[in-house]
């Protein structure tokens, strides 16, 4: 079993950053896909960003170029850097993990989850 402990949310105004991490339980990160994935209140959990065992990264649309995916396999922690932030990115923001390294934007890909962190932006 693998855990998953999200933590780096908060209250930001529009415009500003935030820095989410995800620390993994056990001795296979490296061979996981990662995914961060949010939920807003009444909306469907949606695919942000993930990065694969292999070193690709993908990313929603609606996040291109202002949010980044990494990951230290040395430290099993995996990192989504939020530039820009839109009130619209307001969601609690879930880590995932699949154990077959590739991953998807689909939730069923992903085996183990984190159990949130709130980001909220304000306008």
């Amino acid at each position: 079993q693998v855990q998953l402990v999200e933590s780096g949310g908060g209250l930001v105004q529009a415009g500003g950053s935030l820095r989410l991490s995800c620390a993994a339980s056990g001795r296979t990160f490296r061979m996981y896909c990662m995914g961060w994935f949010r939920q807003a209140p009444g909306k469907r959990r949606e695919f942000v960003a993930r990065s694969t065992s292999g070193g690709s990264t993908y990313y929603a649309d609606s996040v291109k170029g202002r949010f980044t995916i990494s990951r230290d396999n040395a430290k099993n922690t995996v990192f989504l850097q939020m530039n820009r932030l839109k009130p619209e990115d307001t969601a609690v923001y879930y880590c995932a993990a699949d154990r077959m390294g590739y991953g998807s934007r689909s939730t069923y890909e992903y085996d183990y989850w984190g159990q949130g962190t709130q980001v909220t932006v304000s306008s």
